[in-house]
């Protein structure tokens, strides 16, 4: 199975979640066994070598092949969830995002600074989600943050909004 296989694999919503937005539904991906182990085993050939301690996913795509990930590199998985979901202490951040304003939580505890950490989610659009995880990761001092996302719509330019201290790779681009 190539790339280009995977990206035909990706079912399109038009106006989903709102009028006007066309949004791209990775659950496709996830339903064909082929397509969901060439998605692992490119995400573990990607970040294999880059010492990574703890994956995080962002609610609630990034709870998919998160775990995923994190069980092929050896590694912890820290769930970033809206507020109210998590049960312990939690650091926040807030954002606004394409169609509205939003906070992603944490557990305080999750990362500390001894810690390689991968973010990742299903879609790179403007970029306001991850840029907010990162935010709230960096809130913990982790040796080196890496962001990564299944999906990069380009013609946004989501990815301008990460400083160069944040390598951002995705597994396809549209």
């Amino acid at each position: 199975m190539s790339k280009e296989t995977l990206a035909k694999s990706i079912r399109e919503i038009p106006d989903f979640p709102i009028p006007g937005i066309l949004f791209y539904d990775v659950t496709t991906l996830f339903k064909e066994p082929a397509a969901l182990q060439e998605l692992s085993d490119t995400l573990y050939e990607m970040y294999k070598d880059k010492g990574i301690t703890k994956v995080a996913g962002i609610e609630s795509r990034g709870f998919i092949m998160g775990p995923i990930l994190a069980t092929r590199l050896g590694a912890g998985f820290v769930p970033i969830r809206k507020p109210g979901k998590l049960p312990a202490e939690t650091i926040e951040e807030s954002y606004d995002k394409e169609y509205g304003k939003d906070t992603i939580q944490m557990h305080k505890d999750a990362i500390t600074e001894d810690d390689v950490v991968l973010l990742h989610d299903d879609l790179l659009a403007t970029g306001g989600t991850m840029e907010a995880a990162c935010k709230l990761v960096k809130q913990t001092n982790p040796k080196k943050t890496y962001v990564n996302f299944i999906i990069e719509l380009k013609d946004l330019h989501g990815r301008e909004v990460f400083g160069k201290d944040v390598e951002v790779e995705t597994v396809l681009s549209l």
